[in-house]
Formats: C-alpha cells, sequence, structure tokens
C-alpha cells in the first residue's frame, strides 16, 4: 500500500486560500439580506423614523426652550424605542433638531406666541 500525502497550500497566515476568501463572501451575503429586509419594511421603517424625529424635535424645543432644561436633560425624557433619534439644538435660531440616523431629519423652532413648531408645518 502506497501513502500518498496530500499537500495543502498555505498562506502567511497559516489559512488555506478558500478560508482567506470566504470572509468577503459572507460579508456581501450579510450586506445583500441587510438591503432586502430594509427594502421590504421600508414603508414602516420610514413612518416610524419620520414619527420619532418629529415628535422627538417638537417635545425636546418645548422642553429646552419653554421650559428652559439643558439638552442632557431633555434627552432624558426620550420614550422607549427612540434611542435610535439625536437631539442637536441650535442656541442662536432657538432650534432642536432630531435625526434618526440617515432614514429622518425634523427640526422645531420656537415662535413667540406659538411655542415649539416643526419647521414643515410653518409653510
Amino acid at each position: 500500500m502506497t501513502g500518498i500525502a496530500l499537500a495543502t497550500s498555505k498562506s502567511a497566515s497559516g489559512k488555506t486560500p478558500g478560508q482567506a476568501r470566504r470572509w468577503p463572501t459572507v460579508l456581501f451575503v450579510l450586506l445583500v439580506l441587510a438591503a432586502g429586509v430594509f427594502l421590504w419594511f421600508r414603508t414602516p421603517i420610514t413612518g416610524y423614523a419620520q414619527t420619532a424625529s418629529a415628535y422627538s424635535a417638537r417635545v425636546a424645543c418645548s422642553c429646552r426652550f419653554v421650559a428652559g432644561r439643558t439638552m442632557e436633560d431633555c434627552a432624558k425624557d426620550k420614550l422607549a424605542g427612540m434611542e435610535l433619534v439625536s437631539l442637536t439644538e441650535n442656541e442662536e435660531e432657538k432650534s432642536v433638531t432630531a435625526r434618526f440616523l440617515l432614514v429622518a431629519s425634523d427640526t422645531a423652532r420656537m415662535r413667540d406666541g406659538y411655542g415649539c413648531v416643526l419647521d414643515k408645518w410653518n409653510r
């Protein structure tokens, strides 16, 4: 019986060429799946994102410029599930902008006699 040893070529990292090329394929498949899920649920995701950003901008603006609290204190008023909404204020314009990742953004401004009003409602 003759024993034939098969030699496998290994790269400098000690992995076979197939293993070294596997991670880009896995990453590509995961990105395609994530894009597919986003496209499938696009309408509810954008709806929730727009609602969350508009609500957060309006509430934070009122908290900051009507109640006179700090933005750090106003950020504590976020409802459960709104952790992805970021708040930024513009002291000069008396406005607060809320952003939900890259999906939605809304700004509310303090208006004398009206309180805080969303920009798109000002038109």
